[in-house]
């Protein structure tokens, strides 16, 4: 999954600005960990994670002069689709990217997470379906308002 992150960073490191402490690659450092963090994050909690780019954008666009921003910006949406189609692709075997066993997102009346093996199109078990409904519910409430 890093080779997204790399891919990121490898094409904006040019257009870094310099620490104002004087630290050499302090900001190539910091914007390259904000990359694999948000890349990450991406295949690892993709349905609590709802605007990864909005999110990799304004982590690393300190890091940037004002002329690069739009570059960046194309950057950071060119390669974390990329990344969420790669996603989207691969088998749903009860496993996760790096090979941890994926999780119902419900809670079990006890208080403890479900430990069902979810479904992939939104990440609940059978026995926890109409939790996701009630999402789809609240968010078109959201945008209605």
């Amino acid at each position: 999954m890093y080779r997204f992150s790399r891919a990121i960073y490898r094409e904006l490191a040019n257009e870094i600005i310099e620490d104002s402490q004087g630290q050499p690659y302090a900001n190539h450092e910091r914007v390259l960990r904000a990359c694999e963090a948000a890349i990450e994050r991406l295949a690892t909690d993709r349905h609590y994670f709802a605007h990864p780019t909005r999110t990799l954008f304004n982590d690393i666009r300190a890091y940037f002069p004002m002329c690069s921003q739009q570059r960046v910006l194309t950057v950071v949406q060119r390669y974390l689709g990329f990344a969420d189609e790669f996603l989207r692709s691969r088998p749903h075997d009860g496993f996760d990217a790096y090979g941890n066993p994926l999780q119902c997102r419900a809670s079990t009346r006890r208080g403890t997470a479900c430990q069902r093996v979810p479904l992939p199109r939104n990440g609940y078990c059978p026995s926890h379906q109409h939790l996701a409904e009630t999402e789809q519910l609240g968010a078109l409430e959201e945008l209605a308002a």
